[in-house]
């Protein structure tokens, strides 16, 4: 990431030179307007140099499953550490893993004697999250960089309470990695029989805990071990069904502003989510191929990792892993996903969150020793 300045500032003469075009106006926008004094900048774009790590950590922090007898094993180069009790010699357990519905990861990459460390999503509430990052042994002040998948309650719900616990405690002008703008949008659940408010990301908070707002449109180096695919087109048989819509504009110190929203969507009081925003996040471990998050995958899982492998340039998928956003769908249309991910020839396949049961049976029986069941607490280690 580049180099913070003075907040509200662009950081480095691309993006300086690409608000110069777009106008004094924007310039003066970024510095005061939407993000109300928060600390902008744009990702590092990811370029023809993929970042190649020697091994990726990842620990799933919040989701809604936990099995305390889950056994740590091996399955060839991927190591599954389980989390059980926190239990001592001298005590029984006072703290529990605490599941919800919403997700959360922590990732540790290695290149080198070089690591980084990053938040990946806040789960659905505070409590949850500081719990289960207490209980794992987390550090928040050793993160190099928080990232959010898309601005679903159920993937940001937990960061005010996590920005509160941590005052003081995160690293100077942290960066917090996310898709776009409309990220901040205020969303309703369209859910039916289940309407309702379902939240906006809250600027002030991410102002006070000293965050560097990093913007990643297009594909972007994450903590330079990573990176995201930027925008995920909707291609193929995969359907982005919308369980919220969205407002463009701003409600008080909430919500979007239109000038820096696709176009189409500026004049609209309230339209059905397409994500645009979302992303995915990839590790390239060395030897092994891409190892992709795609937290809830609304753009469609076959078309994150189409995706994935299309901007870093690299055929080889050692896992997929995250919510897949099918549970609302038929049997039909989950076996059409599995034969969309077969012909990647994933190493591993782990779904998690949203991915559904009916999905979660079916990949199990077929695609074998590749699927692995995931449970809060795991931590997965993929090693070159």
């Amino acid at each position: 990431m580049r180099e913070a300045t003075e907040e509200g500032d662009y950081l480095g003469s691309a993006g300086r030179r690409r608000l110069l075009r777009a106008g004094m106006g924007s310039i003066a926008a970024a510095a005061a307007g939407g993000l109300f004094g928060s600390r902008v900048a744009a990702a590092e774009p990811l370029g023809s140099s993929v970042p190649e790590v020697d091994k990726v950590a990842i620990r799933v922090v919040t989701d809604s499953y936990h099995h305390a007898f889950e056994r740590s094993t091996k399955l060839g180069s991927l190591e599954i550490q389980r989390f059980g009790f926190a239990v001592s010699t001298a005590e029984p357990p006072k703290r529990a893993v605490q599941n919800e519905w919403g997700l959360a990861w922590h990732i540790e990459s290695q290149r080198g004697a070089e690591s980084r460390q990053v938040l990946f999503d806040f789960g659905y509430t505070p409590e949850t999250l500081l719990n289960n990052l207490a209980l794992f042994g987390i550090d928040p002040s050793r993160l190099d960089a928080i990232a959010l998948s898309h601005g679903h309650y159920d993937h940001f719900g937990g960061m005010v309470g996590f920005l509160e616990a941590t005052r003081g405690k995160l690293k100077k002008d942290l960066p917090f990695y996310m898709g776009s703008e409309e990220c901040f949008c205020t969303r309703e659940l369209n859910v039916p029989g289940n309407p309702g408010k379902f939240g906006a990301l809250d600027r002030e908070a991410i102002k006070q805990a000293g965050l560097v707002v990093t913007f990643a449109e297009k594909p972007s180096v994450l903590a330079s071990h990573g990176f995201t695919t930027g925008f995920i087109p909707a291609e193929g048989f995969e359907k982005v069904l919308s369980p919220t819509r969205m407002s463009v504009g701003m409600q008080g110190a909430l919500g979007c502003e239109p000038a820096k929203v696709n176009a189409a969507k500026r004049v609209a009081m309230s339209i059905p989510d397409d994500f645009e925003h979302e992303q995915a996040t990839v590790y390239h471990v060395k030897g092994r191929g891409l190892v992709i998050m795609t937290s809830c995958g609304h753009r469609g899982i076959v078309n994150s990792v189409r995706t994935a492998v299309k901007v870093s340039g690299i055929d080889k998928v050692h896992a997929v892993l995250g919510g897949f956003h099918l549970a609302p769908h038929p049997e039909a249309y989950l076996q059409q996903t599995i034969e969309g991910l077969k012909p990647f020839n994933p190493d591993f396949v782990i779904p998690m969150h949203c991915s559904g049961e009916a999905f979660i049976g079916m990949a199990q029986a077929q695609f074998g020793p590749k699927f692995v069941r995931s449970s809060t607490g795991t931590r997965f280690i993929f090693s070159a």
